[in-house]
């Protein structure tokens, strides 16, 4: 046991089994700019609520809206999951 050595892998050397299916967590262009247009519009619904603004929730839920087509046009240009 004392002579035995720890073999190091390197990790470009790693390939999945072919039958399984690859999981990208949200690391997708078209992930990151749904969630971060979501996130502004978030905040600005917080900024309307606290001011009690009509106009600027309204404004949020615009976001909202660009956020999911912002987020389908990149998965169809092909910058999303597959």
């Amino acid at each position: 046991m004392a002579d035995k050595v720890a073999e190091f892998y390197d990790i470009h050397d790693y390939k999945p089994a072919p039958y399984t299916k690859h999981v990208h967590h949200g690391r997708t262009p078209a992930a990151w700019a749904g969630s971060m247009i979501a996130l502004v519009g978030f905040i600005v619904c917080a900024i309307g609520m606290m001011m009690l603004s009509v106009p600027i929730v309204a404004v949020s839920a615009a976001l909202f809206l660009i956020a999911i087509i912002a987020t389908v046009a990149l998965q169809k240009m092909g910058k999303g999951a597959y």
